[in-house]
């Protein structure tokens, strides 16, 4: 999931395979929502129709849903990072190369995903756990999930205004992004 969330903010190819149209909508539509406050502004197709199929060798970036029955005609797309839903694998090419989140947030994260999707890993190294560790429901599972990847955001994002270069030649300041800083 997060090879595929970092895909999506790098603007990458993305292209989901599954032999069910619920399962294609519904990933890409939680990759779509992990993104929030973000939107995604690109070519976003949950299922696409056969007769279609030429639209993946598009330069631009996408999240598309493709039956498993035409992923032979996905085989030679070799910019395309491709989710096997059935399989549960993410494929991604040696061309491609995807900037992952820097290290203590990327660990961070991974830690407080598989403490919501699995509890009892938290208490697994105790010498004395306690009697009852329950998962959470799945309508809470999913806020705590979308809190996670909220303050993912904010952390990534505090100190932005230290970037923020204003410019007072014209009669109203322009802002400018200065990278370097």
């Amino acid at each position: 999931v997060l090879y595929l969330f970092c895909a999506a903010l790098t603007e990458h190819k993305i292209l989901f395979l599954s032999s069910s149209y619920q399962r294609l909508t519904d990933a890409c539509r939680a990759l779509l929502a992990l993104m929030f406050p973000l939107k995604y502004s690109f070519t976003y197709v949950p299922i696409l129709p056969a007769q279609l199929l030429e639209v993946l060798s598009t330069p631009t970036p996408f999240i598309i849903g493709v039956h498993s029955i035409f992923q032979s005609e996905t085989q030679e797309l070799l910019d395309v990072v491709i989710a096997d839903l059935d399989g549960g694998t993410v494929n991604v090419p040696e061309c491609v190369h995807i900037s992952l989140l820097p290290e203590p947030l990327l660990q961070q994260t991974r830690e407080a995903l598989s403490m919501v999707l699995d509890p009892e890993l938290e208490v697994a190294d105790l010498a004395f756990p306690p009697s009852t560790v329950s998962a959470s429901s799945l309508k809470m599972q999913d806020k705590e999930i979308r809190a996670v990847f909220l303050r993912l955001f904010a952390q990534l994002l505090q100190g932005y205004r230290w970037c923020l270069h204003i410019i007072r030649i014209h009669p109203e300041p322009v802002i400018r992004f200065h990278k370097v800083r």
